[in-house]
């Protein structure tokens, strides 16, 4: 499953047009008053303004299996990456086989390299910006993640990831190339203190040839 494009929300478009494109080197694909859209490898991540808007998101990006180091000497002098604990900045999912660090943008969102390390998509190139595959992961607030994933699965023919334990608090649909996180209002964002709140997002995704095209 593949996030082709992502719609979310800013209450700054320059701020956010600044951070997206000097500081991690995204290339810009439309800017105006209303709305910024960036190339984020194969998928393009889209903001538009709502001054208004005061709450975050939770997104990854898909990086090389064999990048997170490089990634991590990268982010240096560019962003903070979240301490996780006793001082390391990598938090290890032994179950997904991967490994990721979390950093915020301009706003506030939290923000995650993440090395999937089932794809087998190494690169031997230097990293850069270049080296941000896609978008990986976008965080998604419903009252109960189980439905909403057994929702998709019978609408659109999405399923749950199979090397999550899926539940009531948290449930991913979707596959190491894309996933939708489901969690619950007011559940802290992995690793922060930071509550999640439900938040326009509008999602197009390609599922075994087939674009889905969602609202939340």
């Amino acid at each position: 499953m593949k996030l082709e494009h992502i719609q979310i929300q800013t209450s700054n478009i320059e701020s956010t047009t600044a951070f997206y494109s000097h500081t991690l080197g995204l290339s810009i694909l439309e800017h105006n008053k209303e709305s910024v859209s960036f190339q984020a490898g194969n998928s393009i991540l889209q903001f538009t303004e709502n001054p208004k808007f005061d709450s975050i998101y939770h997104f990854a990006f898909n990086i090389p299996e064999n990048k997170l180091d490089e990634a991590i000497a990268w982010c240096t002098n560019k962003v903070a990456l979240i301490r996780i604990e006793d001082q390391n900045v990598i938090a290890h999912f032994e179950n997904w086989n991967a490994n990721a660090v979390y950093f915020y943008d301009n706003n506030g969102n939290l923000l995650e390299f993440i090395a999937r390390h089932d794809l087998h998509n190494s690169q031997t190139g230097k990293f850069s910006s270049k080296s941000i595959l896609n978008i990986s992961e976008i965080g998604i607030v419903t009252k109960n993640p189980l439905e909403l994933g057994n929702q998709l699965r019978q609408e659109h023919r999405l399923e749950f990831f199979n090397k999550n334990d899926n539940s009531e608090l948290f449930a991913a649909v979707g596959d190491d190339e894309g996933l939708l996180i489901m969690v619950p209002p007011n559940r802290n964002w992995y690793p922060t203190q930071t509550p999640s709140e439900s938040n326009a997002t509008a999602i197009t995704i390609k599922n075994n040839g087939t674009f889905v095209e969602l609202q939340f």
